[in-house]
């Protein structure tokens, strides 16, 4: 499972919104708004794009106030409705279907992460060829599998959460991951890496 910073009580943050308390607005966006931008960079493959989709998702809610109070789970919620923007705003540009995690094979890093510390330029070219080598893989990756590997990794998602934000049972969600890194296993294997 992907580490992922402690996220805040739920409760709390849901009944805060739901007040329209600014405190809980602020520790729901520290908790979210950099797993969400990554996510959704990797979704939409643009910086722009996913800015406006995060946005879209805070603006929905503050608008959301009280009806929050029946989110079961925040994290899946909050996936879910990045999920939903990205869909439209894929209509919106004329795509026929979500690509979920098409980004997966933008070379930038993911915002927030760290650089590849190398001691030499030969370390810094090997880990270059494996990136490059491994980006290649995940495009060819069936869609429904990036978009696995994208919720569990970038979203810090469980499998059955995973599962609630794509429609399917967590074990088709766990088995799409499992696909997905066994493809990359091989492509890297059969690629000399």
């Amino acid at each position: 499972m992907a580490c992922q910073p402690h996220d805040p009580p739920q409760d709390a943050l849901l009944e805060g919104l739901a007040a329209g308390r600014e405190d809980a607005f602020a520790a729901l966006y520290d908790a979210y708004a950099l797993r969400l931008f990554a996510a959704a960079c990797r979704m939409l493959g643009s910086q722009g794009e996913a800015e406006d989709a995060v946005q879209d998702i805070f603006v929905g809610l503050v608008r959301a106030g009280g009806r929050l109070r029946r989110v079961r789970d925040l994290r899946a919620y909050l996936f879910a409705s990045l999920r939903h923007a990205a869909v439209q705003r894929r209509r919106r540009q004329g795509a026929a279907a979500l690509d979920a995690a098409e980004a997966l094979a933008d070379p930038s890093p993911a915002p927030g992460a760290a650089g590849l510390a190398t001691a030499s330029p030969w370390r810094a070219g090997a880990a270059g060829d494996v990136e490059s080598r491994l980006e290649q893989a995940l495009r060819r990756l069936p869609p429904e599998q990036r978009q696995a590997v994208a919720l569990h990794i970038d979203g810090g998602l469980t499998f059955a959460q995973v599962a609630e934000v794509t429609g399917v049972s967590p074990n088709t969600a766990a088995s799409r991951y499992r696909y997905a890194l066994e493809r990359l296993r091989d492509a890297l294997r059969h690629e000399g890496a």
